[in-house]
């Protein structure tokens, strides 16, 4: 707590709005962690969630305008009603989870990102078609919580958007760690892993498989709506290219690198595949071959893609409990060697 309201005093700008959107992305990985890696169900319309987390904030906080949907609220109200929304959204196509499992139900979600993509596009008075709309500063009582007005000064530190962008996020995610934390490690979360490891002796337990799967699907559905308005505000105007299979694909890269069903290995695995593009974008010159010049034949998107794919299969080898399941083994060892 102390390192997140301090770094801002001494952070650039960069580091500040790298940090908010890996908070916010590890927000939507924490969600995936827990429908992939606990519930057992796999889904690939995470970026879908995402979607109407962020669309459903720019609705409810943006004033109707000529040509533009909204609702005008106040943007707390509306971070409220777009992350209801998700959860609305998410109990409705929760019977896909009752159904299905596996591959199966990984499979039948990626009709959510193509519904998801056709709505975008079809109705630019919500998205603003190809060109994207602006996303308003979440303000309460005219002070831009994330935002730039009214001008604030710490220590002799201007406290602008990245500065309040980096301890807004922060706070979300470390409320929402702790939160679903309390959840796997309650009754919910025991029956999460019950159903994921076996459904019959689950039932023989009594516990409600069905209704747990559902449970599960919603708060994924939930934690993404959330990740996807702070995305929205990150990004300050947001396009329906962004909200695609590929985006979907990233988080699933995520959970299985920092390591399934893991808060933690979730948000290790979220700063990491948010921050590998925007570093080598930005300190890729000095890298030998890799250019970020338009026609280069490895540009930085392509080898964080690269670098992925390659993570995803050594940790899969190595061990599917991904990386944070390493660490807890050499701080095991390190603890063993110092007595």
């Amino acid at each position: 707590m102390i390192a997140l309201l301090v770094a801002p005093l001494y952070v650039d700008a960069f580091w500040l709005n790298l940090g908010g959107f890996a908070f916010a992305a590890s927000i939507g990985a924490i969600g995936l962690t827990i429908l992939y890696g606990r519930v057992g169900q796999l889904s690939l319309a995470h970026s879908f969630f995402l979607a109407v987390g962020a669309y459903g904030y720019l609705f409810f906080a943006s004033p109707a305008v000529e040509g533009s949907w909204g609702m005008g609220l106040p943007p707390l109200l509306a971070v409220g009603a777009a992350v209801v929304l998700s959860a609305v959204v998410g109990l409705a196509f929760s019977p896909l989870s009752r159904r299905l499992k596996g591959i199966s139900i990984g499979v039948a979600t990626l009709a959510l990102i193509f519904i998801g993509e056709h709505v975008l596009y079809a109705f630019p008075e919500l998205s603003g078609g190809f060109n994207g709309r602006s996303v308003p500063d979440l303000t309460i009582g005219g002070f831009a919580v994330i935002g730039n007005e009214p001008a604030i000064t710490l220590l002799g530190v201007p406290f602008g958007r990245p500065e309040r962008l980096w301890v807004v996020a922060g706070l979300t995610l470390l409320a929402t760690a702790l939160l679903a934390s309390r959840i796997l490690r309650g009754r919910v979360g025991r029956a999460y892993i019950a159903v994921r490891d076996s459904e019959q002796h689950a039932a023989a337990l009594g516990i409600d498989v069905n209704r747990t799967r559902s449970s599960g699907f919603m708060v994924s559905a939930v934690l993404a709506g959330l990740s996807g308005v702070l995305l929205a505000l990150a990004f300050r105007r947001i396009v329906p290219e962004y909200w695609s299979l590929m985006l979907s694909l990233q988080y699933l890269a995520m959970v299985i690198i920092g390591g399934l069903g893991s808060i933690r290995g979730a948000v290790g695995g979220a700063a990491f595949v948010t921050a590998l593009p925007l570093l080598l974008q930005r300190y890729g010159e000095a890298v030998p071959g890799l250019s970020s010049d338009p026609g280069a034949p490895f540009p930085p998107s392509v080898v964080a893609q690269l670098v992925f794919g390659l993570l995803i299969v050594v940790v899969l080898m190595r061990d599917p409990r991904g990386i944070a399941h390493q660490l807890t083994q050499l701080r095991a060892r390190w603890r063993a060697r110092s007595r």
